[in-house]
């Protein structure tokens, strides 16, 4: 879970983002601490625990860098892939972004299927 200050014209709003999509979020309110944000960080470590056990099995991260939608898996484990290769696809805002090799390696695992929904900064696959 994330906290922002968030200004719109002119009036500072905080708001908190989980990850995950736990549930439907409260409309922001003008700078206020209450106790309802307190209460949900205990909902979002049971979201968190997922995200750190489908880490795969090499050594380098590919993760996405923008929330979306897996649209298609263009290499599959035991694969050779070159730096910048794409290794997975998503699509987010109707555009698809590929998610690309960082460095030479062979693809350990993929974490993910067709049509998962991903978050930014989530493991997809890995590389040794």
């Amino acid at each position: 879970m994330k906290n922002y200050t968030i200004t719109v014209n002119g009036t500072a709003y905080d708001v908190t983002v989980e990850e995950g999509g736990a549930g439907a979020s409260a409309p922001a309110a003008p700078v206020k601490k209450a106790a309802a944000p307190a209460a949900a960080p205990k909902a979002a470590a049971p979201a968190a625990a997922p995200k750190a056990a489908s880490a795969g099995a090499g050594s380098v991260k590919i993760e996405a860098g923008a929330a979306g939608k897996v649209f298609k898996i263009e290499k599959k484990v035991g694969d050779a892939v070159k730096r910048g290769d794409a290794v997975i696809v998503i699509e987010a805002m109707k555009m698809e972004i590929p998610i690309v090799a960082p460095q030479d390696g062979t693809v350990a695992s993929i974490d993910c299927t067709v049509g998962d929904a991903c978050e930014a900064g989530q493991v997809l696959a890995t590389l040794n």
